[in-house]
């Protein structure tokens, strides 16, 4: 009884570690506990105030299957006016790691613009090597990002 109990536990262990391995990933990256896009964080003032600012609950929206959240009911509106300009690209994953072909979190406090766009990295060192050569990696996660939501 006790191997039986032993191999099923490996079993769902196995089963368990793999899951994410094969499951597709959401085009919105957020917290296995809250459905808040980009943390929380209201994705326009990194265009408007230059740093990263926490939304508030009552300025928010739905969109692609996240929680979007703003400061105030201006930001809101340029959203829902032209959510890709504001969007992080990669859906808020790391830009790194999407240019090597992975997903993994972004960090709202480690960011970047970029030719318009706003890419998330997953900490201060992550960031630190994507500044170093964000043109090739940004060729490189375009190029790779469609086929990542798949796996």
């Amino acid at each position: 009884m006790k191997q039986l109990s032993r191999v099923i536990s490996s079993i769902v262990l196995v089963l368990a570690l793999s899951a994410p391995a094969i499951a597709a990933e959401d085009p919105i990256y957020t917290s296995l506990f809250s459905s808040n896009a980009a943390g929380g964080y209201d994705v326009t003032a990194y265009f408007t105030d230059m740093k990263p600012v926490k939304g508030r609950k009552e300025f928010k929206t739905e969109y692609m299957g996240a929680t979007w959240l703003f400061t105030s009911q201006e930001n809101l509106d340029k959203f829902i006016q032209n959510p890709e300009k504001y969007a992080p690209q990669y859906g808020g994953y790391c830009a790194w790691a999407a240019a090597r072909g992975d997903t993994y979190k972004g960090d709202p406090e480690h960011w970047s613009l970029y030719n318009g766009k706003l890419y998330l990295n997953f900490d201060r060192e992550v960031k630190e090597k994507w500044l170093q050569d964000k043109e090739t990696f940004i060729s490189q996660a375009d190029a790779r990002w469609p086929a990542l939501l798949k796996n």
